[in-house]
């Protein structure tokens, strides 16, 4: 256990000694009384807890229902206990995010599954997709055409997002049929995201009609994340399951702070539905990416990937680490010391070197058909100090 991993782990347990508030003590929408009872216990040193059934639901249910999202507070941990939240087709907001006090750091988030726990979409969700999708036209949106109402996605579509928080864990819950990223965290340090499952397949049966929802990633780490571990992820999405994403616009690197680094993926069992990657590492214009271990990513995909699920068939790559494409290939140097290892594919690469890549170790890598288990499509030219061992093929 490192010490990221320990000190989510002591302040959870912490917390879960405190005493609990639950929505069902407040009036109002089920949001309302969701936020409500975190203003409580951040003021009060006590945890929250969302129980099974919703007591003052309309309908006594065992769903809670999301006009607008969570609003995560410092110093709060929040456990669900075999419940189900869903965002309402009213919704278009995040799922969950975090309160900034004065645009500063936001310490000490748990939120945290107890049973079967899950984070569901809407029925007929307003808006999909990132802000380069239009509505209607790419992905789907009931906003599409309205007037008044933004025809992109944007950031609300984000199903959990955390921004510029410190001392943070997520685990124990499954986000399905996410409207964009299920989990996206920007600026975030000293966290960990365990036990953690997804069930998205880039499309969606929406009144009989097969409809498609775009950039269904799973887990998205960006600018100036670090000392960070992901822990025992499972099932499957529409895009990646997860991704390293250092991709700055015109002006906006601010330096070392804005690096990822310091990442421990493990224990990866899944895949991605949609044809593109389950990990992908991507950066360029000034961003660096290092100090990464990527250790245990099994590929789930069926050997016949085809069907309902698996449009697209299998997975580009199990493994993607750079791009010529978001900017171009970051120079050589700027992806380093990448510590890659077990690694089992049947996606069409085992590991894509699609970039720069420098003083890294990739072992004990198996590539389920004839494609080579590391291919480096950048060129010889882009990869320096990169020790390859243990990496072969098995029939499919």
């Amino acid at each position: 256990m490192n010490s990221t991993d320990a000190k989510a782990n002591a302040s959870v347990r912490e917390a879960r000694q405190a005493p609990a508030v639950t929505p069902n003590e407040f009036e109002g929408s089920d949001v309302e009384r969701i936020n409500r009872a975190i203003e409580v216990a951040a003021t009060a040193g006590k945890r929250v807890v969302i129980p099974r059934e919703n007591l003052r639901g309309p309908t006594r249910s065992a769903v809670w229902l999301l006009d607008s999202a969570i609003l995560l507070q410092g110093n709060t941990t929040l456990d669900l206990e075999n419940c189900r939240i869903k965002l309402s087709d009213r919704c278009r907001d995040n799922m969950m995010r975090n309160v900034r006090r004065d645009g500063g750091i936001t310490r000490n988030i748990h939120v945290r599954g107890v049973g079967t726990v899950v984070l569901e979409g809407a029925d007929h969700p307003r808006a999909t997709g990132d802000g380069g999708k239009t509505l209607g036209t790419q992905t789907y949106g009931t906003d599409a055409g309205v007037a008044g109402q933004s025809q992109k996605g944007d950031g609300r579509n984000f199903g959990i997002f955390l921004t510029a928080v410190e001392d943070f864990s997520l685990r124990s819950f499954t986000v399905k049929d996410s409207h964009c990223w299920a989990i996206n965290l920007e600026r975030c340090a000293n966290g960990a995201l365990r036990d953690l499952g997804f069930a998205s397949t880039q499309f969606k049966m929406i009144d009989g009609v097969r409809q498609t929802i775009l950039n269904q990633d799973g887990i998205d780490l960006r600018m100036g994340c670090h000392d960070i571990l992901i822990e025992s992820i499972t099932g499957y999405t529409g895009d990646d399951l997860i991704a390293l994403t250092g991709i700055p616009g015109a002006g906006r690197y601010a330096g070392e702070r804005d690096d990822i680094h310091h990442v421990t993926i493990r224990g990866i069992n899944g895949r991605c539905s949609g044809g593109n990657h389950i990990v992908r590492v991507l950066n360029n214009r000034g961003v660096r990416i290092h100090d990464i271990l990527i250790d245990g990513l099994t590929d789930t995909t069926p050997a016949d990937a085809r069907g309902t699920d698996f449009a697209w068939g299998p997975a580009r790559a199990a493994l993607k680490i750079g791009d010529t494409g978001y900017g171009g290939i970051a120079p050589l140097g700027d992806t380093f010391n990448v510590t890659v290892r077990k690694v089992t594919s049947r996606a069409r690469y085992a590991i894509l070197i699609a970039g720069s890549l420098s003083e890294s170790r990739i072992s004990d890598v198996v590539q389920y058909g004839p494609t080579e288990p590391v291919t480096v499509a950048s060129g010889p030219e882009w990869v320096r100090n990169v020790v390859i061992t243990n990496a072969r093929n098995v029939p499919n």
